[in-house]
């Protein structure tokens, strides 16, 4: 059973009051629609994945550089988006299952849709639900007179987003009855006894203003760990001097098992101890003949690959390179662009300062270079 994921991201924001549009809105360097992205990307059983763009906002969306997704342009509605992606789907081949998801709820749980992949196994349709809790009013205008009555919450509810149905017949129905369609794609469904309702929750919740988003950023605050990281290495003759992946002209290079390289070692140090994930020396020893002489970049690349499966983004990395030589600042920059592409963030999440011993020490005498960092990572679920 293979899955494809629509993103609903057609929309003009115009609650959300902002010149930059809800879908690019970012938390940690994250847009609204890369969190989601990165959630159900840990799935096997999504094979596909479509974002439906409103066409002004075609700019914003390729410069995201989105991997392996379907880009679609939206409708004058939520309807007619949805309509878009599911007429190029039904053209494909392979996909069996469809979940529409609204981009602006990125806060749902892995758990949530783990829920939802299963239970559309033996059901035509998946929708998470919540209760209503709060007391529920409705004005009245009778005889030009206005007064307010109160309404049962029995058999009231909130449907939520990620929502799973079977592709032949949700585009059917989107085909045959979307006069029917009110506000989300089940109500397209007149029988309800084909749709299985699953227990929702209550922080997969709608971002509609910017209150709402506040909220989403306090939630991922909330779950912000930090890690620091320390490498120093010697400088000897007839080695490469490699500095946050980067061959660096110099007629003294780094001695280590690996390529030597004390950024990318602490980096990917600083990294690990934000996500509670031991050392590099537990997961890349130096005993091991085949991490000799292997690139600083490739390890780190794997410890990225690591932290994102295991539900974590990097939000920002702050270093101290402890150099008499060579000088930090004509490099910045460079090194900069290498860890922003390394880590998979923006280049205004990096901070670099060089910093000497006052020819001090080893690193003074240029014998040696240090350097320490502190990352912070955020935990998206």
């Amino acid at each position: 059973m293979s899955f494809c994921l629509i993103i609903l991201a057609g929309g003009n924001s115009h609650r959300f009051r902002s010149n930059i549009g809800k879908p690019y809105q970012k938390i940690a360097g994250k847009s609204l629609i890369e969190i989601n992205l990165s959630k159900a990307t840990r799935f096997k059983q999504i094979k596909k994945f479509i974002l439906v763009y409103n066409k002004k906002d075609l700019k914003r969306v390729k410069s995201l550089k989105l991997k392996n997704v379907k880009l679609v342009a939206g409708g004058k509605n939520r309807q007619q988006s949805t309509y878009n992606a599911l007429k190029y789907l039904s053209s494909q081949k392979g996909i069996s299952k469809v979940l529409i998801h609204d981009v602006a709820r990125p806060n749902f749980s892995t758990k949530l849709l783990k829920a939802i992949l299963r239970n559309i196994r033996n059901h035509r349709a998946v929708v998470p639900k919540l209760e209503v809790q709060d007391a529920i009013k409705q004005i009245i205008d009778s005889s030009n007179e206005e007064y307010i009555v109160g309404k049962k919450r029995d058999n009231l509810f909130l449907t939520q987003t990620p929502q799973a149905f079977n592709l032949k017949e949700i585009y059917y129905l989107h085909k045959t009855n979307f006069s029917k369609y009110k506000d989300d794609d089940i109500s397209l469904y007149m029988d309800l006894n084909k749709v299985k309702f699953i227990n929702g929750e209550k922080n997969n919740f709608k971002i509609t203003d910017k209150l709402d988003f506040e909220n989403l950023r306090n939630i991922y605050k909330s779950k912000q760990s930090v890690g620091i990281g320390f490498d120093v290495h010697r400088l000897v003759p007839k080695r490469k001097l490699y500095l946050a992946g980067l061959n660096i002209k110099s007629k003294l290079g780094t001695l280590g098992h690996s390529d030597g390289d004390p950024i990318l070692h602490a980096i990917t140090d600083s990294i690990l101890g934000a996500c509670k994930m031991g050392d590099i020396g537990q997961l890349f020893s130096d005993k091991s003949k085949k991490f000799k002489n292997i690139r600083s970049t490739v390890l780190l690349k794997k410890v990225v690959d690591k932290t994102k499966s295991n539900g974590y983004f990097i939000n920002n990395i702050d270093l101290n390179i402890i150099t008499q030589t060579p000088k930090i600042k004509y490099l910045k920059n460079k090194m900069i662009d290498s860890i922003a592409k390394l880590c998979e963030i923006s280049k205004d999440q990096i901070n670099i300062k060089g910093k000497t011993t006052e020819k001090l020490g080893v690193i003074g005498k240029e014998k040696a270079i240090a350097c320490e960092v502190i990352c912070s990572v955020i935990k998206y679920d």
